[in-house]
């Protein structure tokens, strides 16, 4: 078998609907050997077993199992670019600012509940020798195209303020998303959970005019943000926090 740092390609592309169907299984049947065994230890028999298919036909479309790895690297690559595509078809910086930041953590979510993801991005931060064409570069793009949005929302940021902006959210939720991976479903929830309300404390100064009172108020007793207008008292808007009960006026 080739090193990690060799190029090792596909021998064909399927054509037909039967043999594309085919590559699909011995894909996801890798997906799982790879989390459950390392890829060290997988073996092209062990992925054959598990797709149900003669290792033969395994052969056809790929010589070894890195040449497998690399097709998982493209699969996640088309989905993040899908993500990328689904945020600017939303069009995210006209929403509140705590709709813009639900909205693009809620899609890079969706991501990694597809088990290839969740395996690449883990390898990624585990051994990138074995990786062709993922590459800190991606981590870049994905920098400027957070600094883009938030020049977007707030023109009066300087360009440089947008990239350190981004820089640090990206590294940050990279490093946070990785963990969130390794832990239970329970736990996954709730380190997206902080992802998304870290990403609000510390971006929220520098919206700009795009933020809102909704946003901008915490209830004083829990700090929550979860608050609904509840009327008003000597011509003050008055809240109610939907967490803790507490109610308060806007000071």
């Amino acid at each position: 078998m080739k090193s990690p740092s060799e190029p090792s390609k596909m021998r064909r592309q399927p054509q037909q609907q039967r043999s594309q169907e085919r590559v699909k299984r011995i894909l996801d049947a890798a997906v799982e050997v790879f989390d459950e065994l390392g890829f060290e230890a997988a073996t092209m028999n062990a992925i054959a077993s598990r797709a149900d298919t003669a290792i033969g036909s395994l052969y056809q479309f790929f010589p070894d199992k890195l040449a497998i790895f690399q097709a998982l690297e493209v699969r996640h690559l088309e989905r993040v670019s899908a993500a990328w595509g689904k945020i600017s078809n939303l069009n995210v910086i006209e929403l509140p600012f705590a709709d813009f930041i639900k909205t693009m953590v809620g899609i890079y979510k969706e991501v990694f509940e597809e088990p290839t993801s969740r395996l690449v991005f883990i390898q990624y931060f585990t051994s990138k020798t074995m990786f062709q064409r993922i590459d800190d570069s991606l981590t870049q793009q994905g920098i400027d195209f957070q600094a883009n949005l938030l020049k977007a929302r707030n023109p009066k940021l300087c360009q440089e303020k947008c990239n350190l902006l981004a820089e640090v959210c990206v590294q940050a939720a990279n490093a946070l998303i990785v963990v969130a991976l390794r832990g239970s479903e329970v736990h996954r929830e709730e380190i997206f959970q902080q992802i998304e309300e870290l990403l609000i404390a510390y971006l929220l100064p520098y919206d700009g005019e795009r933020s809102n009172d909704k946003v901008m108020i915490v209830c004083p007793k829990c700090d929550s943000r979860n608050l609904s207008k509840n009327g008003f008292r000597h011509g003050k808007q008055r809240y109610l926090c939907k967490d803790c009960g507490r109610q308060f006026l806007d000071r």
